[in-house]
Order: structure tokens, then sequence, then C-alpha cells
């Protein structure tokens, strides 16, 4: 651990299941992850979605870090999903990513989300466009 700096991580993400996408991000986490520990001292978190699987990424073998793919950047505090969300959290999870009804249940796992605070979005070689919550 080093103290008073972030440590970031690959987790699962979800905004609902395939038919019901909210936009809002859902994670299934642990407090053995540091980025857990700190998320939990500290809520404030940004997470960046690159377009490297879109049709013009992919289809002309382009690296997500180019430019020419778009990066839509989320901010906001990670929360614990509450009681009354828990079961639209796991559906969000399990449907996306089935292979974590098999992770082990011995590591207390549990859904966090994001409250999304700011969205910016950096298309192609024109900087970077801030996108209103409410779109």
């Amino acid at each position: 651990q080093i103290q008073g700096m972030p440590f970031g991580n690959c987790l699962l993400i979800s905004d609902g299941p395939v038919n019901n996408s909210t936009g809002i991000p859902f994670f299934y986490v642990m407090l053995k992850d540091n980025v857990v520990v700190d998320l939990l001292k500290d809520p404030v978190a940004s997470l960046t979605l690159p377009e490297a699987d879109g049709n013009f990424c992919r289809k002309n073998v382009v690296n997500p870090e180019d430019p020419r793919c778009a990066r839509l950047t989320l901010t906001g505090q990670m929360v614990t999903v509450p009681p009354e969300e828990t079961e639209f959290a796991k559906q969000a999870m399990f449907s996306r990513h089935p292979v974590i009804r098999k992770w082990p249940r011995s590591y207390e796992w549990f859904f966090m989300k994001m409250n999304i605070e700011h969205i910016w979005l950096q298309s192609w070689y024109e900087g970077v466009s801030a996108v209103p919550v409410e779109e």
C-alpha cells in the first residue's frame, strides 16, 4: 500500500441487464481489493471506457489509445448499492458476466455503483467535450 495515493485496478462493469441498460455503472467487489479499501475511505473515482470494441476501431484494427477511438470518462462517487437496488445490481452483473456466479463466496462480495457527476467524451483529435449527466 502507498499511503495517500490512489490505486487502480480492472473491474467488471455493467450498467444493467442487456435489455435494461441504465447508464449507471455497477461493480461486484470485495473488501480484500485495495481499490475497494481506498474507495471506502475516499469514494471519488474516475472510469474510462474506450471504444475498443466499436465498429471503427475493430474494423480498422486501431489501438484503443489511438485518438480516433473515442473514450468516455465518467467521474463521481463510488457508493455501496443500497438494499433496495441489490437485486437489480445482481441481475445487471450476473447477466453480463455469468462467470462471477462461480467466484468463491468466502470473499464477501458486494455491489458498488458510481453516482456520476461529470462525463467527458474524447472523440478523434477534437479534444474533450463535456456531456451533461442528464443525457
